[in-house]
């Protein structure tokens, strides 16, 4: 099992569903609509258990993924804030099923929890960013050094594809110089 690419499989899906959870029960409340709320709580149930799952993925791939120790602890601040998210959502879960019907202060109290849920979400996805995206998490060390070699080789580097994607070949219009 490749666990560092099964948690990112798992990573997208859950956070989407919280963040549509939160949505629809902000929107459920401002239009007192039922249906919305119902969205809302059957869309919370799915994020909470996709989060555990991807949570579980995580712990299975700090084992096994190969970081530095700047990385290890950036790596443990994503975790702690993971578990806060799914503490955040698995309170709002529990609220829901023991409170069906909740007062106006009482919704605006879950929805706020709500919000700051989705705050802490975005933080702990952002950290995830930075362990891929600035320490090469989840890629293999010999792969990290095959993709050097590659685009040294190119020689035009990561500037050059830009200008290839965005339709600039044959422009005339330069690529800026590759870092």
């Amino acid at each position: 099992m490749n666990w560092p690419q099964l948690h990112a499989a798992l990573n997208d899906l859950p956070a989407a569903l919280l963040l549509v959870a939160v949505l629809f029960e902000a929107a459920g409340a401002l239009l007192r609509r039922e249906s919305l709320r119902a969205a809302g709580y059957w869309t919370l149930i799915a994020g909470v258990v996709g989060t555990g799952l991807a949570i579980g993925a995580g712990l299975m791939a700090e084992d096994v993924v190969q970081h530095s120790e700047g990385a290890h602890e950036l790596m443990e601040r994503h975790e702690t804030l993971a578990f806060v998210v799914l503490g955040i959502f698995a309170v709002m879960l529990l609220w829901r099923l023991v409170r069906r019907t909740m007062s106006r202060g009482e919704t605006t109290a879950y929805v706020v929890l709500g919000i700051i849920g989705v705050g802490v979400l975005v933080a702990t996805a952002h950290l995830g960013g930075r362990l891929v995206f600035d320490h090469g998490l989840g890629i293999r060390t010999a792969r990290l050094s095959e993709i050097q070699q590659e685009r040294q080789a190119a020689g035009t580097g990561e500037a050059h594809h830009h200008a290839e994607e965005a339709g600039h070949e044959g422009t005339g219009a330069q690529a800026p110089p590759a870092n």
